[in-house]
C-alpha cells in the first residue's frame, strides 16, 4: 500500500462511522436567489393568483344576491349563469397555475443541482479527504428536492391568498363587525402559534436532512466494499450498522411529523371554531333583527374564504422552514471556496515543457522540489471530550483537526526528457510527491516547480493539460471504452483510441465485444480484470500524450508479459518526455535514468541501480528481496 492509501486510511477508514456537526442554517434571503431565478413564470403565477381571488371574492356577493332574490321572489336572470362562470374560471386558473408552480418548483430544483454540482466537482481535493461521498450525494439529490415544496406547497400562492384574505376581511368588516371581531380573535391565536413552532420545524428538518446523508454515505460505503464485506463475512454486522443509520433518519423525521402535526391542524381547527362562533353569535344576530340571512350566508362564505389562505399561509411556513433546514446543508457546500479560490496571479503557461529546447525557463528541470514539507489535515474525535463516550450515538460527535507530517525537508530535480523512479517503503512520501505535481494539494512549506516556475503561480488547468497521470487504484469510469478513453482527449478519433489501446495489449478486450470501443466497462470498470483497468487508465494517459507522464505503480496488477508489452508502449510514448515513475517492483525501473530513494518523508538517496546498491543500504535490502542483486 502507497503512503497516499496509508494516509487516507488514517484520515478516514471507509468503514468508518463519523459523524459531522450540525451546519449552518440557512436564511430566508440565501433562498431568494433560488426562487428568483424564475421570475418572469414567478410574476405570471402571481397575477394568475390575484385574478383567481377577485373571482373567487365575487362568488359570496354574487350568493347573497342570490339569497335576496329568491327571498323576494324575483326571477334570478343572469346570476345565476355568471356564479357558474366564476366557478369555472377560478378552477380553470387554479388549474394551470398548479401547472405552473410544479413546473417552476422542478427547475428551481434542477438549477440548485446545477449549481451544487458544479461546485462539487471543483472543491480542493483536501475536502473529499474528509467529507463522505454518500453524504455529498444526498446533498444533491434529497436536500435539493426540498426546495421544491416553497413553491409547490403555497409560498406564492400566498400572493392570491393575501388578495383573499384581505377582501374577506373588507367584506366581512361591512357586513358585520362584530363577527369579524370574534373571528380575528381566534386567527390571532392560531397565527400566534404557528409562529412559535416554525423555527422548531426548521432545526428539526435540517437534523432530518443530516441524517438522511448519513444513511446515503453508510450504504454507498456497504455497495462499493460489498466484495470485501461478504468475504469477511461481514454482510449482517453491516446490515445492522446501515439500519441502525436509517432508524436515525427514521427518528428524525417522526420528529418533524410531530412538530408538523401541531402547525398543519391549526388552520382546520381555527376554522372549525371561527364557523361555530360565526353560526351561534350570527344565528342570534339574525333572530334579533341586527343581521339578514342573506348577509350571514355572505359572512360565512367569507370566512371559509378567508380561512383557505391562512392555511395556505401556514403550509408555506412549514414547506419553507423545511427548505431552509435543506438550503442550509447545501449552502455549506455552496460557500466552500473553489480549488482555486485563492490562488495568486497566474502566471501564462503558453509553451510546452516537457520538450528538451521548450519550456518555461529553457535552463530549468521539468519538475523540481525544493525543501518540501507537507502534511495532511485530518479530522478526528477529541479522546479529552467526555461526551465521546456518550452511548447516544445521533449526537455529532466532537472532532479536532490535525496535521500528519508525510514529507519532510524533500528537494529533488528531474531534468527534462529524463525518466525518473521514486521507490521506498509504503507510507514513504512517493504518492504525496505526485498529489504535489498535479497541485491536489500545496506544500506546507517549500516549493514545488514546473520548468522553473511555481506551481502556485500558474492555472491549474494548464499545467494539468501538461501532465498524464495514472493513479495506484486505477480508476475506470463507469461508461464505454471510449469514454474512459477521451475523457482528457474528448477531441481523439476512434483509430487513435483502438491504436492505444492494441499499444497497451487491449486489443482483446476490443475485440470479444461486438459493440468495440462503445462496449461497457461496468461500475468502477467491473467487467475488466485487474490488470485490464490499469492497463486502460495508461491508455487514457498515453492517448492525450503530455509532456510530462506521472505512473504510480502503473504495472503493478500485470503479468510478465503484460508488464513486459506496457513497459515498451511507455517506452515508445515517452521519447522525448519526462517521465515519473514509482514502482515496488524495482525490475520495473532499474534502467531509469535516476532512481529516489525515499524513507519516513525524507530523499535518502539517489542515483542508478548500480550506484544505490553500493551506497545506501535500504535499497541494497528492497533489490536483494526481489533477487536484483
Amino acid at each position: 500500500m502507497s503512503e497516499t492509501e496509508t494516509s487516507t486510511s488514517t484520515r478516514r477508514s471507509p468503514f468508518a462511522r463519523r459523524e459531522t456537526p450540525p451546519g449552518p442554517r440557512a436564511t430566508f434571503r440565501q433562498l431568494l436567489p433560488f426562487i428568483f431565478e424564475h421570475r418572469p413564470v414567478l410574476v405570471w403565477v402571481a397575477v394568475l393568483s390575484i385574478v383567481g381571488a377577485l373571482a373567487s371574492l365575487a362568488q359570496p356577493l354574487l350568493v347573497s344576491q342570490v339569497i335576496s332574490i329568491v327571498e323576494a321572489g324575483d326571477p334570478l336572470g343572469w346570476l345565476v349563469w355568471a356564479l357558474i362562470a366564476l366557478v369555472v374560471a377560478s378552477g380553470v386558473i387554479s388549474g394551470y397555475q398548479h401547472y405552473l408552480l410544479q413546473r417552476t418548483g422542478e427547475g428551481v430544483v434542477l438549477s440548485s443541482r446545477k449549481r451544487l454540482v458544479a461546485k462539487l466537482l471543483r472543491l480542493p481535493i483536501a475536502e473529499f479527504d474528509t467529507r463522505r461521498t454518500g453524504d455529498l450525494v444526498s446533498r444533491v439529490g434529497s436536500d435539493t428536492t426540498m426546495l421544491r415544496a416553497v413553491l409547490t406547497q403555497g409560498l406564492v400562492e400566498a400572493i392570491g391568498g393575501v388578495v383573499t384574505f384581505v377582501g374577506a376581511l373588507i367584506a366581512m368588516l361591512i357586513i358585520d363587525p362584530v363577527l369579524l371581531g370574534l373571528t380575528v380573535l381566534v386567527v390571532a391565536i392560531a397565527i400566534t402559534t404557528v409562529t412559535l413552532l416554525s423555527r422548531r420545524v426548521r432545526e428539526a428538518s435540517h437534523r432530518a436532512q443530516e441524517k438522511i446523508g448519513d444513511v446515503a454515505a453508510s450504504v454507498e460505503r456497504a455497495i462499493s466494499a460489498v466484495r470485501t464485506i461478504r468475504a469477511a463475512g461481514a454482510t449482517d454486522r453491516e446490515t445492522r450498522a446501515v439500519e441502525a443509520e436509517a432508524e436515525g433518519a427514521w427518528q428524525m423525521g417522526v420528529q418533524v411529523a410531530k412538530i408538523s402535526a401541531l402547525i398543519v391542524p391549526i388552520a382546520g381547527i381555527a376554522m372549525q371554531v371561527s364557523f361555530l362562533v360565526v353560526l351561534g353569535v350570527g344565528g342570534f344576530r339574525v333572530a334579533s333583527g341586527a343581521l339578514t340571512v342573506a348577509n350571514l350566508v355572505a359572512f360565512i362564505l367569507f370566512l371559509f374564504m378567508m380561512i383557505l389562505p391562512l392555511g395556505q399561509a401556514f403550509g408555506a411556513i412549514t414547506s419553507v422552514n423545511q427548505a431552509l433546514g435543506a438550503l442550509g446543508r447545501i449552502q455549506e457546500i455552496l460557500d466552500l471556496p473553489d480549488e482555486d479560490t485563492h490562488d495568486r496571479e497566474l502566471a501564462p503557461l503558453a509553451l510546452m515543457v516537457g520538450e528538451a529546447n521548450a519550456g518555461l525557463l529553457p535552463d530549468a528541470p521539468a519538475i523540481e522540489f525544493d525543501d518540501v514539507h507537507f502534511a495532511y489535515a485530518t479530522t478526528r474525535s477529541d479522546p479529552a471530550d467526555p461526551e465521546n463516550d456518550s452511548p447516544d450515538e445521533h449526537l455529532p460527535e466532537p472532532s479536532v483537526t490535525e496535521r500528519q507530517p508525510v514529507l519532510r525537508g524533500v528537494s529533488f530535480r528531474v531534468p527534462r526528457g529524463q525518466r525518473i523512479a521514486l521507490v521506498g517503503p509504503s507510507g514513504a512520501g512517493k504518492s504525496t510527491i505526485l498529489a504535489l505535481i498535479e497541485r491536489f494539494y500545496d506544500p506546507s512549506v517549500g516549493t514545488v516547480r514546473l520548468g522553473g516556475l511555481d506551481l502556485r503561480s500558474l492555472d491549474r488547468s494548464e499545467l494539468r493539460a501538461q501532465i498524464g497521470y495514472v493513479e495506484q487504484d486505477a480508476p475506470v469510469l463507469a461508461g464505454s471504452l471510449r469514454d474512459n478513453l477521451k475523457l482528457g482527449s474528448p477531441d481523439a478519433s476512434d483509430a487513435e483510441c483502438e491504436h492505444v489501446l492494441r499499444a497497451v495489449n487491449l486489443g482483446a478486450v476490443l475485440d470479444r465485444d461486438p459493440a468495440g470501443l462503445d462496449a461497457a466497462v461496468g461500475e468502477d470498470g467491473i467487467m475488466l480484470s485487474g490488470g485490464e483497468r490499469q492497463r486502460l487508465a495508461i491508455a487514457r494517459a498515453l492517448l492525450s500524450a503530455p509532456p510530462i507522464l506521472l505512473l504510480d505503480e502503473s504495472t503493478s496488477s500485470l503479468d510478465g508479459l503484460n508488464e513486459r508489452m506496457m513497459r515498451e508502449a511507455i517506452d515508445a510514448v515517452s521519447a522525448g518526455r519526462t517521465l515519473i515513475v514509482i514502482a515496488h517492483r524495482l525490475s520495473t525501473v532499474i534502467d531509469s535514468d535516476r532512481i529516489i530513494v525515499l524513507e519516513e518523508g525524507r530523499v535518502i538517496g539517489e542515483g542508478t541501480h548500480a550506484e544505490l546498491v553500493d551506497a545506501v543500504p535500504l535499497y541494497r535490502d528492497l533489490a536483494a528481496h526481489q533477487l536484483l542483486v
